[in-house]
This record gives structure tokens, C-alpha cells and sequence, in this order.
């Protein structure tokens, strides 16, 4: 059960080895990059659930009841 979590050891050796891979001067531009990602998904999201209940609540009550007939 305990080979689950990671430990400070772990995480110090994932952080030398990304570091060794892209170099010092890549992991901010790499970490500005996700953040934005980030960002622009929980945006998207936002509008995706905006656009959801905008289009229910413009359809009309009886729409729905004369297309399912």
C-alpha cells in the first residue's frame, strides 16, 4: 500500500531529470506554455457549459414535445 505515494526523494530525482532533459532555460517557457494551456481549457469549458444553457433555455417548451411525436 505504501509503494503508491511518492515520496520527497522521488520527486527530487523527476525534477534533476527533467531539468537534465530540457535545461534550465526551457522549463519556464514549458511551464508558461501549460499554464496558458490550462487556462484556455478551463475557459473553453466555461463557455461549452455558457453555450449548453444558452441554447436550452432559447428552445421553446413545446419544441421539444412536437419534435419527439
Amino acid at each position: 500500500m505504501n509503494t503508491l505515494m511518492i515520496g520527497t526523494q522521488e520527486i527530487i530525482i523527476i525534477a534533476l531529470i527533467v531539468l537534465l532533459l530540457f535545461g534550465g532555460k526551457k522549463i519556464p517557457e514549458l511551464m508558461r506554455g501549460l499554464g496558458k494551456g490550462v487556462k484556455n481549457f478551463k475557459e473553453g469549458m466555461n463557455d461549452v457549459g455558457e453555450n449548453s444553457l444558452d441554447s436550452k433555455s432559447a428552445q421553446p417548451k413545446g419544441e421539444h414535445d412536437e419534435a419527439a411525436q
